[in-house]
């Protein structure tokens, strides 16, 4: 008998969810133990300190909803305190270049610890485990140690584009973290070798034994708390107090009579349900996949959504969204009708200078009883922070603040960024079809939105969707994969666009996915990630 499914980037993760679906729970209990073991074993790209969204679809108890975990600027941050140290902008949106990289590494770039206590509430909401007994084989991993993985070897090893910082000064800038990443001689372990981290084995051990509140009200929030002080960074006791998720109904729209459950801002599911408004006006089958007509219209469409995303979402606590103008099919008809013209749409960047780094991770799980939970947790990008004997990482999520007053990203206390996660659910006639989210930065709804489309205009499979070749739009240049045609490259470059061609076969989000049909579960884990998808 088939007890469910998990998708996730890493292969010790996807087992600590499989063995949870053999031993009896549900689909939420495999996500929260995939995910336990994602902060061990892929530590700079999600964490215990991190932030996120889970989406959980329930049938049995008649629940759907979004447990939305966004990291919250620190309350001592103040909207002005950054706007004289701006150098420039990122070129896809993902981040503010600020003097010194205060807002990327250090205690400055670190924003409320969400994911902790997301997945806490999450079992008490939706599962049927205890987070402790769920946390067993994230402890080993992190005692007994874990293999270096291709994809982990080489985020240590990238060096961003201008403007940026070498990864490898997130794992050796602060003392206590380069005794964890580094070995003796100053290196960074290779792929196949073992790391260890018996400081993050303790805190989880400690959080088993005492429970979620350990880490917020007790011995080791105060251990952050002095960390902080000492060191001049912004997150006090209120900060761990406050560090508490929202529960929000998901955001609805349709395409092609399909029904799309998605998150809501400051996630990223707006821009999804804006996008596919758009190109639903469009033949995109007709075009063919991936053609120059193909990219070029579904690249308009991306541009337009990050416009009015920069310009119009935020915290909605903060912000005015024009949520339901953003998602109409009113709306998107005119916009459809612009790239129809052929007219390009712009995307402003301030002094545009590179590519942030995109530091997330995503798991997938369905079980026998029809349970779904897709979740994106990440670090936004890594401080490099770690606690002295903690072992843990810290998220760096104020890189994407606007440092400039009066925008929809600026600074205020408590407020959440903007951020593309965007974990969703695809019905057909009210029974799930398809669930998905991604990795990426900005490129997380954009990626997400080609596998949609993969899926559903082109009838593939949820391993042949997060195999296709993608491209992305979040700037006037097209970025393509290098598995893109080169004469549809020069077609595009015909037609007046700025195309770079990457030289990784596999980018613009690492997209996970299970497909749903006739009672059969297909499973597809991104070729550009380590991971696996798999039933048991």
């Amino acid at each position: 008998m088939t007890h469910g499914m998990v998708s996730a980037a890493q292969p010790e993760a996807v087992e600590a969810g499989l063995e949870t679906l053999k031993a009896g729970g549900n689909a939420v209990d495999a996500a929260v133990a995939t995910a336990l073991v994602q902060t061990v074993v892929d530590p700079q790209m999600c964490g215990i300190a991190g932030f996120g969204s889970l989406h959980v679809y329930a049938p049995q108890k008649g629940l759907h909803e979004c447990l939305d975990f966004h990291g919250r600027a620190p309350l001592a941050v103040t909207p002005e305190m950054w706007e004289h140290l701006l150098v420039g902008e990122s070129e896809d949106g993902f981040g503010f270049q600020l003097e010194g990289r205060v807002n990327e590494i250090g205690y400055g770039a670190i924003t409320s610890p969400m994911t902790l206590r997301a997945l806490d509430e999450a079992l008490g909401r939706y599962g049927t485990r205890r987070i402790g007994d769920l946390m067993v084989p994230a402890i080993h991993y992190a005692e007994q140690g874990f293999m270096v993985r291709p994809h982990v070897a080489a985020y240590w090893n990238q060096v961003p584009t201008e403007g940026r910082a070498p990864h490898s000064e997130f794992l050796t800038a602060v003392p206590a973290t380069r005794r964890i990443y580094a070995k003796p001689d100053g290196t960074l372990r290779r792929i196949g070798e073992t790391l260890r981290n018996p400081d993050m084995a303790a805190t989880l051990r400690l959080v088993r034994e005492r429970g979620v509140a350990e880490f917020y009200e007790g011995s080791i929030a105060a251990r952050i708390v002095a960390d902080m002080k000492a060191h001049g960074g912004l997150i006090g006791e209120a900060d761990l107090q406050g560090a508490r998720p929202e529960v929000n109904a998901p955001l609805w729209g349709t395409y092609r009579g399909l029904d799309i459950a998605t998150n809501r801002p400051p996630g990223g599911g707006l821009m999804l349900i804006e996008m596919l408004n758009i190109l639903e006006h469009f033949d995109l089958a007709a075009m063919g996949h991936n053609s120059p007509d193909y990219i070029a219209t579904v690249a308009e469409a991306m541009k337009i959504a990050t416009v009015d995303k920069d310009t119009k979402v935020g915290d909605p606590r903060f912000v005015a969204v024009p949520l339901d103008e953003l998602t109409s099919k009113a709306y998107a008809a005119p916009l459809a009708e612009r790239i129809r013209r052929g007219e390009k749409t712009s995307v402003p960047r301030l002094k545009a200078k590179g590519k942030e780094s995109a530091d997330t991770t995503h798991v997938v799980a369905v079980d026998e009883n029809g349970v779904i939970a897709t979740m994106t947790h990440t670090l936004g990008t890594p401080s490099g922070v770690v606690t002295e004997g903690l072992g843990f990482m810290y998220n760096g999520a104020m890189a994407v603040f606007d440092p400039r007053p009066g925008r929809p990203g600026s600074l205020a206390p408590g407020k959440s960024r903007f951020s593309s996660l965007a974990p969703s659910i695809l019905f057909r006639d009210g029974k799930p079809f398809l669930a998905l989210g991604a990795p990426g930065g900005t490129y997380i709804a954009m990626g997400i939105l080609q596998v949609i489309l993969n899926v559903v205009e082109f009838g593939m499979t949820a391993s042949e969707a997060v195999a296709a070749p993608r491209f992305n739009a979040t700037s006037d240049t097209l970025d393509i994969t290098n598995r893109i045609l080169r004469a549809t490259e020069a077609e595009l470059v015909r037609r007046g666009y700025p195309v770079r061609r990457w030289p990784m076969n596999f980018h613009f989000a690492g997209v996970h996915a299970i497909r749903m049909v006739d009672g059969r579960l297909d499973g597809g884990a991104d070729p550009g990630r380590d991971g696996m998808a798999m039933a048991v």
